[in-house]
């Protein structure tokens, strides 16, 4: 029988954090949603992101200072931010026995605020900091911290197959995005 690509994908990121010279287990990540519009034939888990304007579905991630993936949630694009990342986060402490070193997680505006600052602390003894964008900047900006987690988006964006969602459940475009990760660790370590 075959693994499962999540698997596989675990091990490699593991092999990929020693070939660079890091502790095999993370202990900071960054986490960030991008809206991506889905294929017409797409009926489940689809909403509209007003912030956006795209009619289609919200990709959690969870990356670490590399930009390797810890963990991702597909869900509809009208959920909240702050709403995705709980369900994200309780899908990432269901994997905690992989993760024993996390303990800091940056995150962008749009998921700030102290009662969830306070849930996240409480439930899973991760410590959330917001990175936000300087008040005197124009144009792009690169953020300390957060800047791994958009890198990450643009390698996932060389796939063309994860620019729409062409998945009919959520748990099958989460598939593709690691099997996109285990081609590009895979080129790391050869």
């Amino acid at each position: 029988m075959m693994a499962p690509p999540k698997s596989i994908h675990d091990a490699l990121v593991e092999q990929v954090r020693i070939a660079q010279g890091r502790h095999p287990c993370p202990s900071a990540a960054s986490l960030d949603s991008q809206s991506v519009p889905t294929a017409v034939m797409v009926h489940e888990a689809v909403g509209y992101d007003s912030a956006k304007k795209i009619d289609g579905r919200k990709r959690f991630t969870l990356v670490d200072t590399l930009g390797l993936l810890i963990a991702v949630h597909g869900v509809a694009a009208h959920v909240p931010e702050r709403e995705g990342a709980k369900q994200l986060l309780h899908k990432v402490n269901q994997q905690r026995q992989r993760l024993p070193r996390l303990v800091r997680i940056w995150v962008d505006a749009g998921f700030s605020g102290e009662n969830f600052f306070r849930w996240v602390l409480d439930t899973f003894r991760w410590i959330l900091e917001t990175v936000l964008r300087p008040h005197d900047a124009q144009g792009f900006v690169l953020l300390p911290k957060r800047w791994v987690v958009e890198r990450t988006y643009g390698w996932l964006h060389w796939c063309r197959r994860l620019n729409l969602d062409y998945e009919r459940l959520p748990a099958s475009s989460e598939a593709l995005i690691h099997i996109a990760m285990i081609r590009l660790m895979l080129r790391r370590l050869a």
